[in-house]
């Protein structure tokens, strides 16, 4: 009988199980490179079926917080090896998470502190991390500048270079970025992208970035390789789209002939409500579509999950369920979970920037 704990072949990873730990920016990476205390981390987590790692940056220009890591220089390039040979020699299988930040930057995180980028010159109401005297500190996003369409071939550029190197640096495969209100979803979303060019106006002009990043990363790395992350109706970094079903049921669709290794669904607001009364949105069409359309990747749910609700939904609406928080107060949140054992409570006051400190002293069973 198929279970959380049954193993699964997910495109080219065989996973041990169908845990997964979610993406979750810790802010410890100065200069925006994997040390020391990050391969620690992530190997202390390694009986997760895959681990998805923390947003990286794919350009200086898509950083948007202190201290999180990047993939587009030689030395971040050996500080993931150093990560990825820690989770395999454990026995884990770990993907990179490939992120733009677009508009949910500030200048003081941007080459020569430039205007950070956008679709549009539309200021996102929300906050970024910057780092003050070694502690985090909340500060409004700088104003955007519009991309030129001149640009945007440079973007998708950044997104396979980045892949090419998670490949040199020992990920099992990626996850690109395209939820969260950050750049491809904010292209995606009719509140942030007002532009009248092709990347602009209807579903399939301003689902074309997102599209021309996956095809450009299929074809360097091998779809079986490749994953997306969606949120299809978070409110999360000011985004809204006016038709979320129309809009993301057109992307699945042409997401189905990709042949990827999963995809990654964030269900309702990202790190709240499951349920938005005021955006409706019907998850189980949403994965029909991709899987009418000839989607055979595995389909990864998140947002709020407990040991219960992911037995339930394995196998009858996941392949995966994917665990953020959880993780971090829970290295071995894969052996609480078959015994039935409590949870740790994380520490609050430690989840951004810092050293050792709630990050890699929670104790294991």
């Amino acid at each position: 009988m198929t279970n959380l704990f049954s193993p699964i072949q997910v495109g080219a990873m065989a996973l041990a199980n169908r845990i997964v730990m979610a993406p979750l920016t810790r802010n410890r990476a100065p200069d925006a490179t994997p040390n020391e205390l990050m391969k620690t981390y992530y190997e202390q987590r390694a009986s997760a079926g895959l681990i998805i790692t923390e947003a990286t940056a794919i350009s200086h220009q898509g950083q948007g917080y202190a201290d999180v890591p990047g993939l587009y220089g030689e030395a971040q390039v050996a500080g993931w090896k150093l990560v990825t040979d820690a989770v395999h020699a454990a026995g884990g299988k770990i993907v990179v998470q490939l992120w733009h930040v677009g508009r949910v930057s500030h200048a003081e995180l941007q080459p020569h502190f430039a205007a950070p980028v956008a679709p549009s010159a539309i200021r996102a109401k929300t906050k970024t991390v910057l780092i003050k005297d070694g502690a985090a500190v909340f500060v409004e996003t700088s104003e955007p500048r519009a991309l030129d369409v001149t640009e945007l071939p440079g973007i998708v550029h950044d997104y396979v270079l980045a892949a090419r190197h998670a490949m040199h640096a020992g990920f099992d495969g990626v996850e690109i970025h395209a939820a969260n209100g950050y750049l491809l979803d904010q292209f995606m979303k009719t509140g942030s992208n007002h532009r009248t060019d092709d990347y602009g106006g209807g579903i399939k002009n301003r689902a074309r970035l997102l599209l021309e990043v996956m095809r450009a990363v299929v074809d360097e790395i091998g779809g079986d390789r490749t994953s997306i992350r969606l949120s299809p109706v978070t409110p999360a970094n000011d985004v809204i789209d006016e038709d979320p079903q129309t809009l993301f049921d057109y992307v699945v669709h042409h997401l189905a002939a990709m042949d990827l290794a999963y995809v990654h669904v964030i269900e309702g607001s990202t790190g709240a409500d499951r349920v938005l009364p005021d955006r409706p949105f019907d998850y189980a069409s949403f994965k029909a579509v991709y899987r009418a359309g000839g989607g055979k990747g595995a389909w990864m749910v998140n947002n709020g999950y407990d040991a219960a609700m992911a037995a339930s939904a394995v196998p009858a609406d996941a392949d995966l369920v994917a665990f953020g928080r959880p993780f971090i107060a829970n290295p071995d949140l894969v052996a609480r979970i078959a015994t039935g054992a409590a949870w740790h409570t994380l520490d609050r006051k430690t989840l951004y920037g810092g050293g050792a400190a709630g990050y890699i002293d929670y104790p294991t069973l």
